[in-house]
């Protein structure tokens, strides 16, 4: 199967580089698996991977390019991975590899110890993986990926531990940065969140004997699963049948939970922290209108991503809410550009303008994140040719200054708009009437922090608006990135 190629659009956003889901105690358990990855697509499109267990036919493993829906829900492929214990990944491509990703990097990563054999699935990055590296390799340890994730398997090949579990532990100890991970051994399945519980887990119950592992709850909706609760940063689970053994490896832990999850990551129907991830969408949309009003005529929503900041926008301001922009559903693997004119054609094979509604209007544009900046040029342009008398861009989250190393695909410093610009300046580059983003503040207050965001202990992560990196990317500092300045 062919790698889906990225469309211009897609090119211009933040992605989350994978999701991760794992089934216990359930016939068929990777079917299961394959429905909670379809759920997670979101999280990475690029290609997935499914391992089960059975003890007729041991571990048994498929990994294919492109979305779930088309290799996964192949009954001849289904019926190759039987068993009551599966887990799944589905990936994203990291800076270093986009376009060029071999199958042996797909996860989930496989590896045979001595008490038998062992499965991970790693959400997130891991920040002194180039030094680990070197250090296995230099040992004798022969790497079969790219990945960062791989490193785990090399280091639980070399720990002392006499279980997979504790062995899992060890690893763990010694990587630094961001890591969710859904394992399996033969007869258990396995959630570690890091101590800063950067990237989401989640633990679900299915039937009466079945337990789930989850990158968001929409994983355990669609299989019917009970959401029980997240699993805490810094904490260990191991699961077998019946039973939940917790533990806290990494000491104590302060969450310094993704931000920008709440932003645009996790899908809209899923609960992070106790709360709608649509319900705050939408009250980032409130505090932007409180923040930034405007006269305007009409609240247009970048689709998909800014649609609930829209809706708050509208509700608080009073402005009439309206569809301006539609998306085209159906732009999908198969669709081919044949020409270099189709090709600069660019947004509008995604977006189109709703001509009728916005002629004449002065019209406010709700998205979720400027990256680049060249998207919001292209629909600005697309507004003002459809007949709008003003455009104004309000943004849902804070201007991304700095790039994310803990499980997000970010361009370089350089290339990032807010990055080289003032707001100001970044207004006249878009072309727009006026552009404001949410403030720090206001975002912190729209995911419940009341009293905004505490400096001297931030309770989120969020380096890629104020580059206040809670683990120092070591990886990166070695290759000659410069941290911010220290206020």
């Amino acid at each position: 199967m062919q790698r889906l190629p990225r469309h211009p659009f897609d090119a211009d956003r933040l992605h989350e580089e994978c999701g991760v889901f794992g089934v216990i105690g359930v016939a068929e358990a990777a079917n299961f698996v394959a429905l909670g990855m379809h759920a997670l697509q979101h999280r990475g499109q690029e290609a997935g991977g499914i391992v089960s267990y059975d003890p007729v036919s041991g571990f048994n493993s498929a990994r294919r390019f492109g979305y779930v829906r088309d290799s996964f829900t192949k009954a001849s492929l289904m019926e190759t991975l039987p068993g009551d214990l599966a887990i799944g990944h589905v990936r994203y491509s990291t800076a270093g590899s986009k376009g060029s990703t071999a199958i042996r990097d797909v996860q989930p990563f496989f590896g045979e110890f001595s008490m038998g054999g062992c499965a991970i699935a790693h959400n997130g990055n891991l920040t002194n993986a180039t030094a680990l590296r070197r250090e296995l390799i230099e040992r004798g340890s022969i790497f079969q990926s790219s990945s960062d994730s791989e490193c785990i398997i090399h280091l639980m090949a070399r720990s002392i531990q006499r279980t997979l579990s504790e062995r899992i532990k060890d690893a763990l100890r010694r990587v630094e940065g961001a890591f969710s991970i859904v394992a399996m051994t033969r007869t258990k399945l396995i959630g570690v969140r890091d101590a800063l519980g950067v990237r989401p887990l989640v633990l679900g119950r299915l039937g009466e004997d079945g337990y789930v592992l989850s990158s968001e709850t929409c994983g355990l909706d669609i299989i019917g699963a009970e959401f029980l609760r997240e699993i805490e940063p810094g904490e260990m689970v191991v699961i077998s049948k019946g039973k939940i053994e917790s533990t806290r490896p990494f000491g104590v832990p302060q969450s310094r939970f993704c931000i920008f999850e709440h932003v645009y990551f996790s899908r809209p129907d899923s609960i992070i922290g106790g709360r709608s991830v649509y319900e705050t969408r939408r009250q980032i949309g409130v505090e932007l209108a409180r923040e930034a009003p405007v006269d305007a005529d009409l609240v247009c929503p970048v689709p998909d991503s800014g649609t609930p900041a829209a809706i708050g926008f509208a509700h608080e301001s009073g402005i009439p809410y309206g569809m301006g922009i539609i998306r085209n559903q159906y732009m999908g693997r198969t669709f081919i550009e044949p020409t270099e004119s189709i090709r600069n054609m660019g947004v509008r094979l995604k977006l189109n303008v709703n001509r009728a509604l916005v002629k004449g209007k002065r019209v406010v544009l709700v998205d979720d994140s400027v990256v680049r900046g060249t998207t919001s040029r292209k629909i600005k342009d697309m507004i003002l040719d459809a007949g709008a008398a003003e455009v104004h861009f309000r943004i849902a989250s804070p201007p991304t200054r700095w790039p994310c190393f803990y499980g997000v695909d970010t361009p370089e410093r350089s290339k990032l708009l807010a990055a080289n610009m003032t707001e100001e300046q970044m207004r006249v580059w878009i072309g727009v009437d006026s552009l404001r983003f949410v403030s720090l503040d206001g975002l912190y207050r729209a995911v419940g922090e009341t009293g905004g965001r505490d400096v001297a202990r931030p309770q989120y992560c969020d380096a890629c608006f104020t580059g206040e990196y809670p683990v120092l990317p070591a990886d990166q500092i070695e290759a000659g990135f410069k941290m911010a300045e220290a206020k």
